[in-house]
């Protein structure tokens, strides 16, 4: 029987980031940690999993919010070297994301930074919606600079971020508050070479097709007047699948 996403968060997983963690911060309680999570894996499912290991984080770790991200930083590992890898090499990240999800908006400089690197080994979206959620202007700022960004995962998640429905985190339209912005982030990247990147702007536009069509049809209509390439229409396309489908 093939495993189950959610059975990787397990004990040796927890022995995975406790050993790393201990590398780096010597007084961590690495026995603690993982006796805390083993003790209360069974019937768990996904995100329950993930919050377990949060609360253990939250236990074990500095009561600092920026002393526990200076450790979370030292064990991140090399970058993705390509478009693939982030679930094959960075499962074991998602635990320290869901640990800035919850936590995050405490203090949204050391935050975004660190998002900004743990996004080039695993992913960064779910970190960052509860940034956008809380400080919609300034974090939309930040989500403009990663669309230009040259690193493709950064690139990948300045779109990513913003999806008003995204999978495995609940709806937010926080990001089109600023719509303007929100356009010019996926503006920016209409024209990405890789499917990676392509796929999550189209799927941002078939997400806001569902919410609010007027606005995703300006966007489209502003692409095809401007002389589209080959990327930006297989954008489109990919964004206007749930309308063909109704």
């Amino acid at each position: 029987m093939a495993k189950k996403f959610k059975d990787y968060y397990d004990a040796d997983c927890a022995k995975l980031l406790a050993d790393k963690a201990k590398l780096v911060y010597p007084s961590f309680d690495d026995y603690g940690f993982v006796s805390k999570i083993v003790a209360n894996l069974d019937g768990k499912e996904f995100h329950q999993r993930q919050d377990l290991f949060v609360d253990a984080f939250e236990q074990y770790m500095p009561k600092s919010y920026p002393e526990t991200i200076s450790i979370f930083k030292k064990i991140l590992g090399p970058e993705l070297e390509t478009t693939e890898g982030m679930f094959t090499f960075g499962w074991w990240l998602w635990p320290v994301g869901r640990y800035v999800e919850r936590h995050g908006v405490v203090d949204f400089q050391t935050s975004v930074d660190f998002i900004y690197e743990l996004t080039k080994r695993f992913t960064g979206e779910f970190a960052m919606r509860p940034l956008i959620e809380k400080y919609p202007k300034k974090a939309m700022a930040i989500v403009l600079t990663w669309s230009k960004d040259p690193n493709v995962h950064v690139r990948r998640l300045a779109s990513e971020c913003m999806r008003p429905r995204l999978p495995w985190a609940k709806k937010s339209f926080a990001a089109l508050a600023d719509f303007e912005r929100y356009k010019e982030v996926l503006t920016n990247l209409n024209t990405a070479p890789e499917k990676f990147v392509q796929k999550s702007v189209g799927n941002n536009l078939n997400d806001l097709m569902k919410d609010d069509p007027a606005w995703a049809k300006e966007i489209i209509s502003e692409w095809q007047t401007n002389n589209p390439s080959k990327e930006t229409l297989w954008i489109i396309k990919h964004g206007l699948r749930s309308e063909r489908k109704g």
